[in-house]
């Protein structure tokens, strides 16, 4: 194993068998900010230009993969830009995270929640463990989802599974992620991440240059779908943050008990 490169919050190593293993490092909940998501683009694109590379297991250090975003994040810096100088949001860094192009697997223990679970949509492979929870919980939030979920939890689940999963916001454990198609590979907890390898190195003895154009093909134009996807949700999600529910649901969470919406 060789250290590759360190991006924020992210590490990567790569290892003798072409896999690198980049590794959310905001224990132990892991949540997401622009600047994480950016750490991930910035980081998987450079892996896209490694030789030594050919698959990459994304996982997270501590107890959840990631429980969601980090709404307490501020960043008194200078404010990010995109290349046309409008100001550079999450999904803007999303949408270059799904434009990479090598194979990802992702090794999902604890929860994947929220945002978290539209991180963890990303990759190409998950391998869980039965202790793992996912949830869409915008909507017990008074929220819109996002990160992309739009475009990628149907193609996962198909449309019906996912419109249970959003209007609900229910958590399911990882045996029924597998079952319904969500998650790959159901392993014992501390196996996740050597079980999430050991199919990266799978994917890694193949022709590379065939699994990269296999990959482009069968994705498609999912890049694009994300920017759409996500153009939708940010503008839905920036409506309804002023909302009562909004502030209910925020409320209901932090104190623990069922919310009161009004739908006001």
């Amino acid at each position: 194993m060789s250290d590759f490169g360190i991006y924020g919050d992210l590490h990567v190593t790569i290892d003798d068998d072409y896999v690198a293993t980049a590794e959310i490092r905001r224990p132990p909940n892991n949540y997401f900010d622009l600047g994480l998501i950016e750490s991930l683009a910035e980081g998987f694109a450079a892996l896209d230009s490694e030789a030594a590379c050919r698959a990459i297991v994304l996982c997270s250090e501590g107890r959840h993969f990631c429980a969601g975003a980090n709404f307490a994040s501020r960043d008194d810096g200078p404010a990010p830009t995109n290349p046309d100088g409008s100001p550079r949001h999450l999904y803007d860094a999303a949408v270059a995270l799904f434009s990479t192009s090598t194979p990802v697997v992702a090794a999902v223990q604890g929860a994947a929640i929220g945002g978290g679970l539209g991180l963890a949509c990303m990759p190409d492979f998950r391998v869980t463990a039965d202790e793992a929870r996912f949830a869409a919980n915008f909507a017990r939030l008074g929220f819109h989802h996002g990160f992309g979920l739009t475009a990628t939890l149907p193609d996962l689940v198909g449309n019906q599974r996912c419109l249970e999963l959003l209007y609900t916001g229910r958590r399911i454990s990882g045996t029924e992620a597998v079952d319904i198609g969500l998650a790959d590979k159901l392993v014992p907890i501390g196996d996740v991440r050597a079980a999430a390898h050991e199919l990266a190195a799978e994917i890694a003895g193949s022709a590379p240059l065939a699994v990269t154009s296999i990959r482009e093909t069968m994705r498609g134009d999912l890049a694009d779908r994300i920017r759409i996807a996500t153009d939708r949700e940010r503008a839905e999600q920036d409506r309804l943050r002023s909302t009562n529910d909004w502030s209910e649901g925020v409320a209901a969470m932090a104190e623990r008990r069922a919310p009161n919406f009004t739908a006001s």
